[in-house]
């Protein structure tokens, strides 16, 4: 397995990366109010991310030696896509909840697409209608802006600029954990992987995500909701979070991880 490593070197640069992880963690400014206070420092080059703010860590080198997951999940796919091209329309199960989770954790940007694109589908696609406001929309709309300065500042470019041939930032998930799991409710830690790289013959940079998340059923499909989130605050207040590792690491296995297969 090669060698990868977190780069990030401010927080301002950082929180732009960890932002696209997890859909709330911008809209966390709209509909948690904004609370900085609740951030544990992440392990390994990544975020603990169940509010809005987490701040730079040490790198994080993934081994040289793959170790088999013990755990693997095939996620469902959605059974259509919505007017934003976003997969919805998940199946009412565990599986199905933590399904749409990841697709609210993968962002793409490149080309001419924006971090505003990006997290603007992913609020009006996986965010539940009862947290959703024109205030929510309009902070959620500014965030993108400002961290989408930061982030072309952290490919050195300047804000507005289109972006260099080859120059991307990818985020999905690669792991997860349930919290609890019930017909209408479930919670869960997701492991997410960031890639970033400024150019066709620049450096791929990778970091991770560790985002605690809660999904409703709501009117025939999960959404992100932030009374099941704040259940999951709750259910794992004081507890140990899950250490952040590559997929391939021993330390995946260890620290509770189940991994992602791509279903057929």
């Amino acid at each position: 397995m090669g060698r990868t490593r977190s780069t990030w070197s401010t927080k301002g640069v950082w929180f732009a990366g960890a932002a696209l992880a997890a859909v709330l963690a911008l809209t966390g400014y709209a509909l948690f109010g904004g609370d900085d206070g609740g951030d544990a420092q992440g392990k390994a080059g990544s975020s603990s991310s169940a509010s809005a703010t987490p701040g730079p860590t040490e790198s994080y080198a993934a081994p040289e030696d793959w170790t088999e997951p013990q755990r693997w999940a095939a996620l469902p796919r959605g059974e259509r896509t919505d007017e934003r091209g976003s997969p919805v329309g998940f199946p009412q199960t565990a599986e199905g909840a933590v399904a749409m989770m990841a697709a609210a954790n993968s962002s793409v940007i490149e080309g001419t697409r924006t971090n505003e694109d990006e997290q603007l589908r992913l609020y009006h696609s996986y965010i539940g209608k009862p947290d959703q406001s024109e205030a929510a929309e309009e902070r959620v709309e500014q965030g993108a802006i400002s961290n989408g300065e930061a982030i072309w500042r952290s490919m050195g470019l300047k804000p507005g600029d289109p972006l260099p041939a080859g120059a991307y930032m990818r985020t999905h998930v690669v792991g997860f954990q349930f919290i609890k799991r019930s017909p209408t409710e479930v919670t869960a830690w997701v492991l997410s992987m960031e890639t970033q790289k400024a150019g066709e013959m620049e450096e791929e940079k990778v970091s991770y995500t560790r985002t605690l998340l809660g999904a409703q059923w709501q009117d025939g499909d999960w959404k992100l909701s932030v009374r099941a989130t704040r259940h999951a605050q709750d259910d794992t207040q004081g507890k140990p979070e899950p250490e952040m590792v590559a997929v391939g690491d021993a330390a995946f296995n260890s620290a509770g991880w189940t991994a992602i297969r791509e279903a057929s």
